[in-house]
């Protein structure tokens, strides 16, 4: 079946970043509330999940074309900054301003500190475009990945159409969100989820107390029809139901310098390595390493391809 469709599909996958922003991180030498700052150092980066997957996804050597809602001046760079990486772009202009997501590190301890901005509101007729635009996509994709939140003015029942809309033709929607638009986009069956531990304990009402826990949960996921589900665990790597079989994905032992894009580089990971056809084995290290290498880089959905190199092979894959 997969040789079959891979053979009626352009090998490319397309992402949609409905919040997109320009993710912007101050480094300070020592941050504390109240006081002020000397910036030491600063990087700009095109954002929203969706964005940082697309990042990754070129990286990795994959074909992806980004699409969403962006505006104004920050829309204008996000979009530029996109298309000089070689990822193509299908954005829907919106009025307003893209947000910035600022990150503060502290270079003394390592530790950051997000501030999200908040996107343009949604209009009832960008819902209507992004629909359209998502449709034309999929037609000539492999998979196409939601991420992120909804902006204001979007519908809970957004992404839950969407991944209607992508099933409708064939393609395999990946769905990686939190919250209601969650729990409603569940209810559509999209081939693939990555909760994280907080939204997964949110879906639940309740945090698991250890891996059994959290492998029960994701069965119960992978029982509502969806393929691959995989539960992130932060530095405890990643608990996976792929096809029906349970896998404990261990990542190798590093110092992260930045731990802000490591989600969305484990999905862009799962991602390109699907396309492929590859292994469950081997998607689980694709993206194990590319979420440790998003944490040895300063930047959001970014990695150094000799490091991801050198991570796959360090990743560890124990059945369940």
């Amino acid at each position: 079946m997969w040789k079959h469709w891979q053979s009626r599909r352009s090998p490319m996958i397309t992402t949609v970043t409905l919040h997109a922003a320009i993710d912007r991180t101050l480094y300070v030498d020592k941050f504390g509330v109240g006081q002020v700052h000397r910036v030491t150092r600063q990087v700009n980066e095109p954002g929203g999940k969706g964005n940082n997957v697309a990042k990754v996804i070129r990286q990795l050597g994959g074909e992806v074309t980004a699409t969403g809602i962006i505006a104004g001046n920050n829309g204008v760079f996000i979009e530029r900054n996109l298309t000089e990486r070689g990822i193509r772009t299908a954005f829907i202009q919106s009025e307003g301003d893209s947000r910035v997501c600022l990150n503060i590190v502290d270079d003394s301890s390592g530790t950051s500190t997000e501030l999200l901005g908040q996107g343009p509101t949604m209009s009832e007729a960008e819902v209507e475009a992004i629909k359209k635009k998502v449709q034309e996509l999929a037609t000539q994709s492999s998979a196409v990945v939601m991420s992120g939140s909804l902006p204001p003015g979007a519908p809970d029942t957004l992404y839950a159409e969407l991944i209607c809309i992508v099933r409708s033709v064939g393609t395999r929607a990946f769905l990686d969100t939190g919250g209601t638009s969650f729990s409603i986009g569940l209810s559509a069956t999209p081939h693939f989820v990555k909760p994280n531990e907080l939204e997964l304990a949110e879906w639940l009402g309740q945090k698991p107390k250890d891996i059994n826990g959290w492998a029960r949960a994701a069965h119960r996921l992978a029982h509502q029809g969806i393929d691959e589900v995989c539960i992130t665990l932060g530095s405890d790597g990643a608990l996976a139901i792929l096809n029906g079989k349970a896998y404990l994905a261990k990542p190798p032992s590093i110092q992260p310098v930045n731990t802000v894009g490591c989600g969305d580089a484990f999905v862009a990971g799962m991602a390109y390595a699907g396309e492929r056809g590859d292994s469950p084995d081997s998607r689980l290290r694709t993206a194990i390493a590319a979420a440790a290498a998003n944490a040895m880089s300063s930047k959001a959905g970014d990695i150094d391809h000799v490091l991801f190199e050198k991570y796959v092979h360090q990743v560890q894959i124990i059945p369940l």
